[in-house]
């Protein structure tokens, strides 16, 4: 089987992106939804940015990529310690990426 290229656009509007500095994750039995929301100290209320569905599958490969790319950003930059585990740094933390179900 041949490999086909894909490209892939990315548009103006995408380019600059979305800031995020907490990560919900839930899932049903045929989906993962992946929300990332922008909290700002002090405020009782914050915006989810952009979700995420995806079949658990694509989860797993997301999760590996992911796992792959923090290990070499460690290996270039050093390791990387989250708040609230020895690092004093100010702002909000991902939340753990347990599963709760939607």
């Amino acid at each position: 089987m041949e490999k086909q290229e894909l490209k892939i656009e990315l548009t103006p509007e995408m380019a600059s992106g979305k800031y995020a500095n907490l990560a919900v994750i839930s899932h049903s039995v045929n989906e993962f939804f992946l929300d990332f929301i922008s909290v700002v100290p002090n405020a009782p209320q914050a915006r989810v940015q952009s979700r995420i569905i995806m079949t658990p599958e694509n989860a797993k490969t997301l999760l590996s990529a992911l796992h792959d790319n923090v290990y070499k950003y460690e290996q270039n930059f050093g390791t990387i310690v989250p708040k609230g585990k020895g690092n004093s740094g100010n702002g909000t933390p991902f939340a753990p990426m347990g599963g709760g179900k939607a």
